[in-house]
């Protein structure tokens, strides 16, 4: 018998840098065709989906390349490349046959809903696939955030962080073989360590709202699938 999913409704974050592939900076058509087909199987398991995803494939506020430039402008720029990639990561699942619906905390109506909570509880209670997209739509705030404010604002059972390693390690494992994973964490750990699982206002916000943070590696195959099934290869934070 196929396992059975232990959450029956979760908000999956993704970073910009997911979306790379070996790139330098931009999309990769087959690195988000992979993502969106472990996202349409979730979503034909009965697994209310809702995303939000990063965009440090495009223009990152705090990074070199927004030297220069105003933090707050610089910040409205990551929100609006944010919207780049949920509109591409919309036409994908929806040529996978999943309905799909992109709401931006920012307005623009010509390419997509605006964010309204009941709405977007209706787009889930329907069976849809909902993109949160432009963060919280306020300078200052990152993806985390959003991420951990949507899925609060949904009732999510969980919050799960697609990453590049499977899990939490005290350092970076490319860089530190001798980093140590952790399996499961308190949100005080996290905050106490200082680990870079999401930023201390995602985790105080996931904490308040009793919802587990699950981290793990987006490219292995059916990683995805695994976790919402409780059987992958993840770290909680609870």
């Amino acid at each position: 018998m196929a396992a059975q999913p232990v959450y029956k409704r979760v908000l999956l974050k993704l970073s910009g840098e997911g979306l790379l592939g070996e790139r330098e900076y931009g999309l990769d058509p087959d690195t988000v065709d992979r993502i969106c087909t472990e996202i349409a199987a979730v979503h034909k398991m009965g697994v209310d989906i809702s995303l939000v995803i990063g965009a440090g494939n495009i223009f990152r506020g705090v990074s070199g390349a927004a030297q220069g430039i105003e933090r707050t402008t610089a910040d409205y720029m990551g929100m609006l490349a944010t919207v780049i990639n949920a509109l591409a990561v919309q036409s994908v699942l929806e040529a996978k046959g999943a309905p799909t619906r992109v709401m931006s905390a920012i307005p623009m109506s010509m390419v997509c809903e605006p964010y309204i909570r009941r709405r977007a509880e209706r787009h889930m209670e329907k069976g849809r696939i909902v993109i949160f997209a432009a963060g919280t739509g306020n300078p200052f705030f990152t993806t985390d955030t959003a991420a951990a404010l949507r899925a609060a604002e949904m009732n999510c059972d969980a919050l799960l962080k697609g990453t590049q390693v499977d899990g939490v390690y005290s350092a970076d494992p490319h860089l530190d073989p001798t980093a140590e994973r952790y399996e499961e964490l308190s949100y005080q750990d996290v905050l106490s360590q200082n680990l870079k699982v999401m930023d201390t206002s995602a985790i105080a916000l996931a904490r308040e709202n009793d919802i587990p943070i699950l981290v793990f590696a987006i490219h292995a195959e059916g990683s995805f699938a695994d976790v919402v099934c409780g059987q992958g290869h993840c770290t909680t934070v609870k």
